[in-house]
């Protein structure tokens, strides 16, 4: 099966939408089939890949495109139904080997159901299906459309919704900001995760139609971002604040993850041939203008032509060679993202 692989962290402002979208799109750019999933009741991802504006454009685009959304594929199970899943509409992007499944508000109903349903399945047997429901409506709709990996975009929570998405993931990459709360957001990470893994434990029986993988996802490591670059590195007080993180990383997450068979080895992880040392994926500059025409145009900052970027002169020349640089990031971050979780 086509890997699951989510992006999360439960401190905000870390670029997680921007990456699933960069990344998918690198990944897109080598060749490989790419689902984009956002299941962010926010709705950020959808809204950057589509190009919408406003409130009206999602709603068109949920009456023109039923059973496309996440919050609409999984009503058969949160409204008790008795209908089996069935895979989702995917909804194609400027690149021909990119796909959204769109998000929707409407998920966020949903979470207390989801809460009830880990806490109490055991006593009421008709909750037992819901967790295991979210990530197997991904599987279903990544076998029907013949693809190579799903991309997970998360919400800043942890909330049950998050829980069943990452736990039912096969693999996971957690994007940081250089700064104190992400560093506490690490630490936390380190006890909530074993938490959850125990908490759906139960939810990984085969007897169950729509049941969590047998073994925990696993962390590929962190994506270093949103820092200010100096000659082509990370000003000295961001690489201060990497390092600190780097370090939480390796005393902190990584044990407690790999008790709980929740880490690769740093084995696997070099020989990815990844950008930094374990675990940081690689480092991510501020993208600064750039943000903005790929905002506007629905495009990865690396991949905004001449005529998109808008600019002439001096200025155009800059934020041209700062695209490439990004082109150059990205494509090896997907480099070793296929490593690490055997796209072939």
């Amino acid at each position: 099966m086509p890997p699951i692989i989510s992006l999360f962290n439960h401190k905000g402002g870390v670029s997680k939408t921007t990456t699933a979208f960069n990344l998918g799109w690198a990944l897109a750019e080598r060749g490989n089939k790419i689902l984009i999933v956002d299941a962010d009741p926010q709705c950020n991802l959808t809204g950057t890949v589509l190009g919408f504006d406003g409130v009206s454009d999602f709603t068109d685009f949920y009456n023109q495109n039923p059973n496309a959304n996440v919050s609409d594929c999984l009503s058969p199970i949160f409204q008790a139904t008795g209908q089996s899943l069935a895979p989702a509409q995917i909804t194609g992007t400027t690149h021909e080997n990119l796909f959204l499944l769109a998000g929707n508000i409407d998920l966020a109903e949903n979470e207390t159901q989801i809460a009830v349903a880990l806490s109490t399945s055991t006593a009421i047997p008709a909750l037992q299906n819901i967790p295991g429901s979210l990530c197997a409506l991904l599987r279903l709709t990544a076998e029907q459309n013949d693809l190579d990996a799903v991309i997970v975009d998360m919400s800043p929570s942890v909330g049950a919704l998050n829980e069943c998405f990452l736990m039912g993931s096969d693999y996971f990459i957690v994007p940081t900001s250089p700064d104190y709360y992400c560093n506490q957001a690490i630490s936390s990470l380190a006890r909530v995760l074993p938490r959850w893994n125990m908490a759906v434990a139960q939810f990984r029986s085969q007897s169950l139609l729509y049941h969590f993988p047998t073994q925990p996802p696993k962390f590929c490591g962190i994506i270093s971002q949103r820092y200010r670059p100096r000659s082509g590195h990370p000003a000295r007080s961001f690489q201060e604040w990497i390092d600190i993180i780097k370090d939480t990383v390796l005393r902190e997450l990584v044990p407690a993850l790999t008790s709980n068979a929740m880490c690769i080895s740093i084995a696997e992880f070099n020989a990815s041939e990844p950008a930094d040392t374990p675990y940081n994926l690689a480092n991510i500059a501020d993208f600064n203008s750039l943000i903005a025409q790929s905002q506007k145009h629905s495009t990865p900052v690396y991949a905004l032509s001449d005529e998109q970027l808008e600019q002439v002169g001096v200025v155009l020349e800059k934020m041209k060679a700062s695209r490439d640089d990004f082109a150059e990031t990205f494509d090896a971050l997907a480099n070793s993202v296929e490593e690490i979780v055997g796209i072939v």
